[in-house]
Formats: C-alpha cells, structure tokens, sequence
C-alpha cells in the first residue's frame, strides 16, 4: 500500500522561529506601524494577507515532496472550502484535503462543489469531515444536533453525497437529510468521489469509518497502544467488504541532533507559558504528548533528530499507518525543513522494508 505524506495548512495564524505567538503572518493593515526600524519602509502595505502566506506553505509543501495539504477546519479561521480553491490553483499535483463539519448544509450542495472542485483541480480534492466541537461551542455558530447524534449526521451527510456523485436519479429519507430522484447530469455527472477521511476514538467513530472512510485518521498515542485500534478498523471494514487506510494525525519537531529538538521545544513551551519541570510531556521515545495541539489541532509531537523522528514514524508506518498528517510551527519553514531532512530518510525506510516483504 503507498504511504501518502500531507503537511497542514493553518487557517487562523501562524508563528515564527523564536517566536511562539499567533500571527496572520504576511498581513498587517494599513494603519499599522511596519515591523521595521525607523527609515526602512514595508512596500507590501496592505496588498499582501494571510492568504499569501498559506500560498507559500502550499508551494513550500508541493516543491519539498509532500504529498498533500490538509487545510485545517478552525472556527475563528478563514474558510476551508475558500482556501481550498484559492490553493488549487498555486499547485499542480498535491491532494487538498479539506476539513469541515456535517453541520457545513446539504449535503447535495456540498456534493456539487466538490464535483466542481475536481474538475477544476483535476480530481484533488479530498474530504475530512470533523465531528466538531462540544454542543456549546456549535451552538454559537448555528449547530443545534446534539453530540450523540453526530455520528448519525455524518454517515447520512457521506451516504447521500456519494449516492448523488455517483447515481441519477437517486434517493434518499434519512434523519437529516431527504432527496427524492437527485443526482447530477452533465459535466457535473461521474467525477471523481472525493476521498472521504474521518476520525473519532470511539467504537461508534470506527463504525462509521468501516463502512464510509477511505481514510480513518488516529490521534497520535505510542505505537503499541495504536496497533490494536488499527486492527479493530481493519476488520471492521472487512466486515463491510471494505478496506480502510489507517491515518495518523501528529506533530513533528525535527533537528540535527536531539538536544536541539528538545532545546527549541523547550522554548515554544515556555513562551506559549508551560514547563517541563513539573509535568513530563514524554510518553513514548520521542513523543510528546500535548504540545502545540491547542494551535495545530494534533494530540502529540515527535521531537528529536532527523534520524530520530524518521525511525518513529517508521515504526507507526510498519504498524499499518498509510497517511500521515503532520505539522509543525511554524508551518511554511518547517514544510521545508521537514521535506527536505525527515521525508527521505522515511522513505527510504519504508521502501526497503517493502522491498523486503516482497
């Protein structure tokens, strides 16, 4: 099976080496002092945003050898689908991921953009629907189903889209969702079906995944906790006839040597204002749990060397893990570096141990 590499897009900031804080680097607004000293002028003004920025980590990520871009679903952030668009067009081959809720609407509507959106991108787009956050936070932004019933929302939410994408006339008396003889004719009619990413640590999540994910991403836990849930997937989509490709959502801070990994992840503790001292974050060999997750949405972080983190990932792969999402602040430096140093070693780990296993 191919092991894909996506690096994150954020969409509501980003940081900078040294610097721990959220910016939307890239975009100032006119009245604002320029972030230089007195008699150096900025000539962006206010012609560049956030945007550009995320162009740059894109092209960062397709120029270094990922093999997509997630771009991030944050409710205080630009819009994912927009985005999304936007970086179609600044690449030429790297899958977009795409991250939003069931609660986004129709799910026919959304099935239209997205048959759209693989003409124009030439079949890229991908789907990683989310389960959101607790009732309270959605409830601010128009989302009144409760938590129990938002796994049920996102198996009618894929159900009905695939069937639209894929049938004419088609059918469909759910919950939340009816159709009465839909479907697409036309340059619309048998796109490609975006590949559809879900997530979830329940026996619910992973139901749902068996029987509608192409890709069913994992927080990142130490791998021997992993394998077992990997199997669990596993055969539950064999039981629907089904495979399913186990993903992994984790962070990565990767250095010439390990003291530097841990000196700048020192750092952004500190300035983000935690300690080591009194809670060890280490939970596994090179895994940090916790980390910049609030920011980056990932559960842990790899720190230490190139060699280091490249043998841990390694090491998730050789449990099964086929798609990696991973990331790192900030984001448009680290797609290089990452691209540049992790990537190959990794690749060339997994390529000779398939050699071996043929």
């Amino acid at each position: 099976m191919t092991t894909e590499f996506i690096w994150q897009v954020p969409t509501a900031g980003d940081g900078r080496h040294g610097d721990a804080g959220q910016t939307r680097r890239g975009e100032r607004s006119a009245h604002e002092r320029a972030p230089f000293t007195e008699g150096v002028s900025d000539p962006r003004g206010s012609r560049f945003n956030f945007l550009d920025h995320l162009h740059q980590i894109a092209r960062a990520a397709e120029l270094s050898g990922f093999d997509g871009i997630q771009i991030r679903n944050d409710l205080q952030g630009e819009e994912s689908w927009i985005v999304a668009g936007y970086l179609a067009r600044s690449t030429r081959r790297l899958k977009l991921l795409t991250e939003f809720e069931a609660s986004r609407g129709s799910a026919v509507y959304a099935a239209k953009n997205a048959a759209s959106f693989q003409r124009f991108s030439s079949g890229r787009f991908a789907w990683q629907i989310s389960q959101g956050g607790g009732e309270a936070l959605r409830r601010r932004h128009g989302d009144f189903v409760p938590d129990s019933d938002r796994i049920t929302r996102i198996g009618e939410f894929v159900e009905v889209a695939k069937g639209v994408l894929t049938q004419s006339p088609y059918s469909f008396k759910g919950r939340f969702f009816e159709v009465l003889e839909g479907g697409f004719n036309g340059p619309l009619a048998n796109n490609p079906v975006p590949p559809v990413y879900l997530s979830g640590n329940t026996t619910e999540a992973y139901r749902l995944s068996a029987q509608w994910a192409d890709v069913h991403v994992l927080d990142a836990v130490p791998v021997d906790e992993l394998k077992p849930v990997i199997s669990t997937l596993q055969s539950l989509a064999a039981g629907h006839g089904r495979s399913l490709a186990p993903g992994l959502r984790i962070d990565i801070l990767a250095r010439e040597d390990e003291d530097e990994a841990v000196h700048d992840a020192q750092r952004y503790l500190a300035q983000t204002g935690r300690s080591v001292s009194s809670t060890d974050p280490v939970v596994a060999p090179n895994l940090w749990d916790g980390f910049a997750g609030e920011r980056t949405g990932a559960a842990a972080s790899l720190v230490g060397s190139y060699a280091q983190v490249a043998e841990r990932l390694d090491e998730y792969a050789e449990a099964g893990v086929s798609s990696f999402v991973l990331a790192a602040i900030p984001h448009f430096e680290e797609a290089y570096r990452i691209g540049e140093q992790v990537l190959p070693l990794l690749r060339s780990r997994t390529a000779a141990r398939a050699s071996q296993a043929a």
